[in-house]
C-alpha cells in the first residue's frame, strides 16, 4: 500500500477574500470543497491512508472529513504551530506514517488540480529505483515556476527557480507539485524548522548524488492559486475537462445543487455552479462562474468568469466580469464590476455606484 501526505497548510493569500474565513483547500469547487476532489482521486488510485499537514484555519478540516471513512480513507491530521514550509511540513507528519524506510510515500499539494496518473508516478519511482520522483508538466510560459531539466532517461539534472531571462529558460518542464519520496528520505529532512523542498531539500539531495527522477505527465494541470484560476478549475470540473470522481452531479454546462432555486428563464453556461440554497433570479445570465451557498443573484444580472461568495447578494441588472465577491458582500443594482476586482467579505456597494462606459 502507498500512503500519502497532503500539504494543506497555506494561507491562500492570493485567493483572498475567498480564504478569509475558509482555508484554500476547503473553498468549494464544483460543489464540494476542493480538497474532496484530491482525496477522491487518491482513493481511486488505491491510496488508503493520508496524513493532512494543516496550519492555517486547521480546525476546519477534521469536522468536515472526520476519519475519512465516508471516502473510503483513513485520514489523520497534524497541525503546525508555526509555518514550516513544504519540507518542514512533510517532516512534521513523518511520525504518523506506516511505511518502512524503503517504501514510497506520495506527497501532493492542496492547491493543484490535476489529472496526474498517480499509479504511473509510483510505478516510475519503483522501476527506476529513485530516491524521490517528481511529477513534471510542460507549460508555455515557465517564468512563474521552478524549472526541472532532465536527461534522456528522465533523471533530474538541476532545479532552477523562476527564470527571468531567455537564457535561463533551458526547459519548459516545471515542478507540478506532486512527489514520491522514499520514507527514508523524509526522515533526513531537518525537524523543527522551516524547510523548502524546492529550494533546500531537492537541490541538497541532488548535490549529494541522490537519484531524483522526473515523470512528465501532460494531462490536465492547473495551479489554483489565484481567484481566476480557481473559477476556471471549478468550471473545468463541471464541464468534464478536469477529472474527479467527486463532482456531485452529472457533468455538463451547469451544476445546480439541491435546494438552490433557479428561475426558469435564467441561463447558466460554461460550467457554472450554483450552491445549496442559492437563488438565481429571472433573466439572469451566468457563464463560467461559481455561485456559492445561499448567495442571491437578482433578476437580469450578468455574471461572467466570477466567483460569488457564500451569502453574497448581487443586485438586479448588475454586471460582473472576472470579479470576486467575498462572503456576505452586497452589490447593489445597476453596477458594473470588471477586470479582477475583489470585493471584501461583508462589504457593500450602493445601487449604480460603479459603472464602465462602452469606450473604457
Amino acid at each position: 500500500m502507498t500512503e500519502a501526505i497532503l500539504l494543506v497548510g497555506g494561507k491562500g493569500t492570493r485567493l483572498r477574500p475567498l480564504t478569509v474565513h475558509t482555508p484554500k483547500p476547503m473553498v468549494p469547487a464544483a460543489g464540494v470543497p476542493f480538497l474532496t476532489h484530491q482525496l477522491a482521486r487518491a482513493r481511486a488510485a488505491g491510496i488508503e491512508h493520508i496524513v493532512l499537514a494543516t496550519s492555517y484555519l486547521a480546525e476546519v478540516f477534521e469536522p468536515y472529513f472526520g476519519d475519512g471513512s465516508a471516502l473510503g480513507l483513513h485520514l489523520e491530521y497534524v497541525t503546525e504551530e508555526e509555518p514550516l514550509g513544504t519540507g518542514g511540513a512533510i517532516r512534521n507528519v513523518a511520525s504518523r506514517l506506516h511505511s518502512a524506510p524503503g517504501d514510497p510515500v506520495l506527497i501532493f499539494n492542496g492547491d493543484i488540480l490535476t489529472g496526474l496518473d498517480i499509479p504511473a508516478l509510483v510505478g516510475t519511482h519503483r522501476t527506476t529505483g529513485a530516491d524521490v520522483s517528481l511529477h513534471l508538466t510542460r507549460v508555455d510560459d515557465p517564468r512563474a515556476f521552478g524549472l526541472v531539466p532532465t536527461d534522456g532517461t528522465g533523471r533530474v539534472t538541476a532545479f532552477l527557480e523562476k527564470p527571468q531571462t531567455p537564457e535561463e529558460i533551458v526547459t519548459d518542464q516545471v515542478n507540478a507539485g506532486a512527489y514520491v519520496f522514499n520514507r527514508s528520505v523524509i526522515d533526513t529532512i531537518p525537524a523543527g524548522r522551516p524547510v523548502s523542498v524546492e529550494r533546500e531539500t531537492f537541490p541538497g539531495l541532488l548535490a549529494d548524488g541522490a537519484h531524483l527522477q522526473g515523470m512528465v505527465d501532460s494531462t490536465y494541470w492547473l495551479d489554483l492559486g489565484t481567484p481566476q484560476a480557481f473559477v476556471r478549475g471549478s468550471a473545468d470540473l463541471v464541464l468534464g475537462r478536469a477529472p474527479s470522481p467527486a463532482v456531485p452531479g452529472r457533468r455538463g454546462d451547469r451544476l445546480v445543487l439541491e435546494t438552490a432555486e433557479v428561475a426558469a428563464d435564467a441561463k447558466l453556461t460554461g460550467g457554472t455552479v450554483v450552491g445549496r440554497g442559492a437563488v438565481i433570479g429571472a433573466g439572469a445570465r451566468i457563464d463560467g462562474s461559481a455561485v456559492l451557498d445561499d448567495a442571491v443573484i437578482e433578476p437580469g444580472a450578468q455574471i461572467h468568469d466570477s466567483l460569488i461568495g457564500a451569502g453574497a447578494h448581487i443586485g438586479a441588472r448588475t454586471v460582473l466580469h472576472g470579479a470576486v465577491i467575498g462572503d456576505g458582500a452586497r452589490i447593489g443594482a445597476d453596477n458594473e464590476l470588471r477586470d479582477g476586482i475583489r470585493i471584501w467579505c461583508g462589504a457593500g456597494i450602493p445601487d449604480g455606484a460603479v459603472r464602465f462606459s462602452s469606450d473604457e
